[in-house]
């Protein structure tokens, strides 16, 4: 029994209680090692059975379910508590993560669904890498326009696919001129703006159903179709929106606008990492610089920015890599090479580079820069000399 959960559950519902039950054994990957009828009686039942997981059952009193989930959470860290309810209200499932859930499961449970939850359980319990188990915000900007932070937001979400644990979501936040169904070449059925005018009955499951999920797994929710609706989505609903999807995706990577308005700065505040895309010229360093200027005022800010040199080695004329940095005060943290005839067909075709490309330079550059954000230690290359190859591959020392 040693690749064995041993699971306790609490449910005062006795139907959903005992379907509860009839789900779990039938997997065998779980002990069913206690049950309880009562959230009062849990935690002692908790203390007395130390299992692997606690499983929460909400939808008899939310409140208490929670205030129990906190409980268990603070006293006993290492048991690993999963909850359920047939409810998928945002605030529901934020307040239990909150509070210390590390799954939210919705009810009625599917058994497949289960398996996948103590799946990934089983993986956290025995020491492997969690990289994947927590929501990843990664926030992609240009210092100016037309630098390709579009083209690298799509293509990092398509890399991020790759891996199969990871679940990927792209939200293109130029609202005016955004073009990320374009790189897809989809024609989504819902926008930003749609599930922003529902954002105050917006469920997980309302939500999940407004996004069109591409072929490479990404899965989009695209700026407004027209203009005029970019009106509705506001800093707060954007807020909401993101928050339940950490609920769901292990990443999600926001394509913001040039303008680094309201909306973009929201999305900055509640990333994880800032991808500063630039160029070797003047005026796009001239303009990180500004933008770090401002970035610097606030410590959590500046410490998420990574600056990330595109079309690396585009022409000898380009200001150099220690000059750069000079400039601009701080390391650069990746170099993705200049690769104008693939970029061209892909975006022409609406491909993205890992259908189009998998062996470019430029492909596998952006699918190490995935892995270096995930903290997936990448195998320095043979030396090759002074290999272009090396030079564009590899992230700046």
């Amino acid at each position: 029994m040693a690749n064995v959960l041993r699971i306790a559950v609490v449910d005062p519902n006795d139907g959903t209680r005992e379907s509860l039950k009839a789900a779990l054994l039938g997997l065998d990957t779980v002990w069913l090692e206690a049950e309880c009828s009562r959230y009062e009686f849990f935690a002692d039942v908790v203390e007395q059975t130390s299992p692997d997981i606690g499983l929460v059952a909400m939808d008899s009193d939310s409140e208490k379910a929670i205030e129990l989930v906190r409980e268990i959470s603070g006293r006993w860290p290492d048991c690993t508590l999963l909850v359920s309810s047939s409810s998928t209200d945002g605030r529901l499932i934020l307040d239990s993560m909150r509070a210390g859930a590390k799954e939210f499961l919705t009810e009625p449970l599917k058994q497949e669904e289960l398996a996948a939850a103590l799946k990934r359980v089983n993986r956290q319990n025995s020491g492997e890498k969690q990289t994947s188990q927590e929501c990843r915000v990664i926030a992609v900007a240009g210092a100016t326009g037309g630098v390709g932070s579009s083209s690298i937001a799509v293509n990092l979400a398509c890399a991020l696919c790759e891996v199969p644990d990871n679940s990927v979501v792209l939200i293109d936040l130029d609202v005016a001129l955004g073009d990320a169904d374009v790189f897809l070449d989809t024609i989504p059925e819902y926008t930003l703006a749609d599930v922003a005018q529902n954002v105050e009955r917006l469920d997980l499951t309302l939500l999940k159903k407004s996004l069109t999920k591409h072929s490479s797994g990404v899965h989009l929710l695209p700026r407004p179709v027209q203009l005029e609706d970019a009106s509705v989505i506001t800093p707060d609903s954007l807020q909401r929106v993101i928050g339940l999807l950490q609920t769901s995706f292990t990443h999600i990577i926001l394509d913001t606008s040039k303008g680094f308005t309201a909306l973009d700065m929201q999305a900055i505040q509640m990333s994880d990492d800032v991808l500063m895309i630039t160029q070797l010229d003047l005026p796009c360093l001239r303009n990180v610089v500004r933008l770090m200027m401002t970035f610097d005022n606030n410590a959590a800010l500046r410490d998420k920015v990574k600056i990330i040199v595109n079309r690396a080695g585009q022409d000898s004329a380009q200001i150099s890599l220690k000059k750069a940095q000079e400039t601009i005060g701080r390391d650069i943290f990746w170099q993705i090479p200049n690769d104008y005839r693939v970029m061209v067909e892909v975006r022409n075709n609406g491909v993205p580079l890992l259908q189009h490309a998998p062996k470019a330079g430029i492909t596998n550059s952006i699918k190490q820069l995935g892995d270096a954000l995930c903290g997936i230690e990448i195998e320095a290359p043979e030396a090759e000399g002074k290999s272009r190859r090396w030079l564009n591959l590899w992230p700046a020392k």
